[in-house]
């Protein structure tokens, strides 16, 4: 059973930075690869990056410079480095698993995780 577990989120101020966490269980982590998606309140789930098995990397417009995506398959974590926050960063974060296709559209992701809030004031 693939189990994907967020951590990280917080309250934080404008400037501030964070670092999210997705420990991944169930499955062959090295193999596949890991995204980040928020959710606004009132809005659709928005990718924000992916990392694929090989480490190649792609963001949204709307972080990059200021996010990096990364992984450790020795400990089967994917981990969102958020800096230079926002308030409309402000989001639920998920981390999902993605197990043939790659990209940046959520239909494409197999397994989720159950998010962790950012919160960001201005």
């Amino acid at each position: 059973q693939v189990q994907l577990v967020e951590s990280g989120g917080g309250l934080v101020q404008a400037g501030d930075s964070l670092r999210l966490s997705c420990a991944a269980s169930g499955l062959t982590f090295s193999r596949y690869s890991m995204g980040w998606f928020r959710q606004r309140t009132g809005k659709e789930r928005e990718f924000v990056a992916y990392i694929t098995w090989s480490h190649s990397t792609v963001y949204s417009d709307s972080v990059k410079g200021r996010f990096t995506i990364t992984r450790d398959n020795a400990k089967n974590t994917a981990y969102l480095q958020m800096n230079s926050l926002k308030p409309e960063d402000t989001a639920v974060y998920y981390c999902a698993v993605a197990v043939k296709l790659v990209g940046s559209t959520p239909n494409w992701y197999d397994y989720w995780g159950q998010g962790t809030q950012v919160t960001v004031s201005s």
